[in-house]
């Protein structure tokens, strides 16, 4: 049993997996009572991340058992604490990554508290009481106010779920690159996969008027880029000639895919000094070769979500640009089923969790 603590009095309903089978099952378990600081929240769905996947099975040798998954929350305020002065009852809001930083550091006093050394995660993580944090697969949760955002009215809950993770993940670095401003000239924009992390920026993307070019191995997801969410153009990345034809073409590229690959390839396509940033995370590393790196003068970065700051603008773009995720929504009888297929990629493009088997028409 998780560690807790004598004010760990609230008895929730989740879903939880105990080893690395990855199997979820029911799972009964105690949070916190709501603090001066805190907000307790409905929750209404949970979007299910790669990263769910990585720590049911244990891929990354860090998971604490049991440990409840879910990441992607959207609900419903039911408590506030005292001190909380920004949200009321009944507002609707959402829960990523963040559960806890040292609110002391260069990175937490300069608005990019996701950098924190002491960063902890809203699930398998250590909450500043000393106790393991549970995630969304749960029917209720209490979160520090300060890692919580507004989800604007505009915004079903169910599609905007997702934004919590895959949305800013890939917000974040087309920030750094300038590309989330209409009035700035289109850039040429390169997306490697087109799943729940790829969908979303080539919405971004096409939102600003950019280029965007789909990077994938799967000749099948051709039509639907093109005719579902308007890309400009898809390069088969096993076809020599296709990637060579698009050699120096783009001005930066988004990396999406959590599998191993070469970068070498991708690389090419970037023109010189251009920009590929890294979101996926495969559990083996990629292969950097030297060359394309030295004679195109390009830079190969990192990104990882983003701050609470970050995060509400995304929101509240998402809300003003009418951009959600494209979803499957699943019950909670399902999960297994869909952690499957997530295995597979075998979604279009997010799988939600229908936590209170509520409709999103809120």
């Amino acid at each position: 049993m998780a560690q807790t603590t004598p004010n760990h009095t609230q008895t929730v309903s989740g879903w939880a997996a105990h080893d690395s089978s990855g199997k979820i099952t029911p799972y009964v378990f105690k949070r916190r009572e709501n603090g001066v600081n805190d907000v307790t929240i409905e929750v209404l769905y949970c979007g299910m991340c790669h990263t769910d996947l990585h720590h049911v099975r244990n891929d990354w040798g860090i998971t604490m058992y049991p440990v409840v998954p879910g990441h992607e929350i959207t609900g419903i305020i039911t408590k506030v604490g005292s001190n909380v002065t920004h949200f009321k009852v009944g507002d609707k809001v959402g829960v990523g990554c963040l559960a806890a930083t040292c609110l002391k550091c260069e990175f937490c006093k300069d608005s990019q508290e996701n950098y924190c050394d002491q960063v902890q995660f809203t699930y398998n993580g250590i909450f500043w009481d000393g106790s393991i944090t549970y995630g969304g697969y749960s029917n209720m949760l209490v979160a520090d106010h300060r890692y919580v955002v507004r989800v604007p009215d505009s915004l079903p809950m169910d599609a905007a779920a997702p934004l919590l993770c895959a949305g800013i993940t890939v917000y974040c670095p087309m920030k750094d690159e300038n590309l989330l401003d209409s009035a700035g000239e289109g850039k040429k924009v390169g997306i490697v996969g087109l799943g729940g992390l790829g969908h979303v920026a080539v919405k971004f993307a096409k939102a600003f008027g950019h280029h965007v070019t789909i990077i994938s191995t799967s000749p099948s997801k051709e039509k639907e880029a093109r005719e579902r969410l308007g890309v400009d153009d898809f390069v088969l990345s096993t076809n020599k000639e296709q990637m060579q034809a698009r050699k120096r073409s783009l001005d930066f590229i988004l990396d999406t895919v959590a599998a191993k690959h070469s970068l070498g390839p991708i690389l090419e396509l970037l023109k010189v000094r251009g920009t590929l940033s890294i979101v996926g995370a495969p559990d083996k590393p990629m292969d950097l070769p030297s060359f394309p790196l030295i004679f195109g003068k390009r830079v190969v970065k990192g990104s990882m979500i983003g701050s609470i700051e970050e995060t509400q603008e995304m929101m509240d773009l998402c809300g003003k640009h009418n951009i959600t995720c494209d979803i499957e929504m699943v019950s909670t009888n399902n999960i297994n089923e869909a952690l499957d297929r997530l295995a597979k990629n075998d979604v279009k493009y997010r799988f939600v969790i229908d936590i209170a088997s509520k409709s999103s028409n809120l």
